[in-house]
């Protein structure tokens, strides 16, 4: 096995991991937000927000740092913001 594909595999599990982890997490979230949020509006209206949305938000932006992570990652090993494109 040549060096970078034992680094590709290495990468591929750390991946698989951190999915994983994100996926416990967004379960145990789920359960955390069971009574409804309010949030109250500048004109004192009470405005309910719903947990799936609060998840669903907070596992995007989980999602979106780890694409951007993915993206540096790609760069400094490459020069490439996606390999083999050009």
């Amino acid at each position: 096995m040549s060096p970078l594909s034992g680094f590709l595999a290495v990468i591929v599990f750390f991946t698989a991991i951190l999915v994983a982890y994100l996926t416990k997490q967004f379960q145990n979230e789920n359960t955390n937000y069971l009574s409804p949020n309010q949030m109250k509006n500048s004109n004192t209206k009470v405005k309910t927000v719903e947990k799936e949305k609060i998840v669903a938000e907070t596992l995007n932006g989980r999602f979106a740092m780890l694409g951007l992570i993915a993206a540096v990652g790609a760069y400094l090993t490459t020069g490439q913001i996606i390999p083999g494109f050009v």
